[in-house]
């Protein structure tokens, strides 16, 4: 709609400055021709709004301009009060800040969205992480977080997973990423990725940096994850499943199996599935117990076997008594 578009221009150089009107057409995904038309239309309706001619033109608000005007759908104010995870913001020191925000969301929205608001509010509750994950240490959040604001070093003491394990880094931190509620610091040089929850020690430095000029941490973070996920199934297994046990694959795994499988006349299902290692392999399919059988690589079939026999062997004869306690010493 028209009115809605016309209100998007005024919010987004309210928000951001000066735009070119190519750049409110990407935005808008419309013409530039429409976005002229548009702007004549703001004129007409009072808005204080001027264009610059010139390679550095663009249009503006007038110095000092703003709108209270917001224009929120209903879905829009849903959407926005159920984006406010309390969790996260508390990590950062920001509890307080998200509560006020909200409760001036509130108190900007029409009657009928602000009753809608506190439906949400009372039958949408967000927690992100899963339900296995302990408490991560979260001490140096806040200032690897400061540093990111600031665009200023710091300098840890990292625990990784390779020898040797404990490192010295100083690094610029460019962004943060809150990813199944962990948070990992993006930083150069590199830039890499490092789990928060993992930094052992932190000093701060007054020293700045300047992000790379192309830097996106969107971009950034969606390739990571696509790299680590090329990364973490380079072998694969041919197994044979019962219903039961394919029943229980999940992500890649029954991805796999919906594009490999094939059922044979006992109702077994034969597949190749992807695995990140010999020993993740070895403990996943022991998981499964008699309801899988693995038919390659070779290796790990032998060593699923040498496995079943030592379990066969401890558990062929009756439970060893146990030993009552011993009585602590007086």
């Amino acid at each position: 709609m028209k009115s809605s578009r016309l209100l998007s221009i005024l919010l987004l150089l309210q928000n951001r400055g000066r735009l070119t009107a190519a750049q409110l057409a990407a935005e808008l995904e419309v013409s530039v021709r429409t976005v002229y038309r548009d702007v004549e239309a703001l004129h007409a309706a009072g808005v204080p709004l001027y264009g610059d001619a010139g390679h550095a033109g663009g249009y503006r608000l007038l110095d000092g301009y703003r709108t209270r005007l917001t224009g929120f759908t209903s879905t829009e104010a849903d959407a926005l009060l159920l984006s406010g995870a309390p969790g996260p913001a508390a990590d950062l020191g920001l509890g307080p800040s998200l509560a006020a925000a909200q409760l001036k969301l509130r108190a900007a929205l029409p009657a009928e969205l602000r009753a809608q608001a506190t439906r949400i509010a009372a039958r949408f509750h967000l927690d992100a992480p899963g339900w296995y994950t302990e408490d991560a240490d979260l001490r140096f959040l806040r200032q690897v977080a400061d540093a990111v604001w600031h665009s200023r070093t710091i300098e840890v003491r990292y625990r990784r997973w390779k020898e040797p394990t404990d490192v010295d880094r100083r690094l610029e931190p460019y962004g943060l990423v809150l990813k199944a509620g962990r948070w990992y610091a993006v930083a150069g040089p590199g830039p890499r990725t490092y789990r928060v929850d993992q930094i052992l020690a932190l000093t701060p430095t007054a020293e700045g940096f300047q992000p790379p000029p192309d830097f996106d941490l969107a971009d950034y973070w969606q390739r990571h994850q696509a790299d680590f996920h090329a990364r973490l199934h380079q072998e694969e297994a041919t197994v044979r499943l019962s219903p039961a046990a394919a029943a229980r694959l999940t992500g890649a795994a029954a991805r796999a199996l919906a594009a490999t499988g094939s059922t044979e006349t006992d109702g077994w299902t034969r597949a190749v599935l992807p695995v990140e290692s010999a020993d993740q392999a070895h403990a996943f399919f022991l998981s499964l117990g008699a309801e899988a059988e693995v038919l390659a690589p070779a290796a790990l079939r032998a060593r699923l076997a040498e496995t079943a026999a030592a379990l066969a062997v401890r558990y062929a004869g009756p439970a060893p008594e146990a030993e009552p306690p011993t009585a602590a010493a007086p």
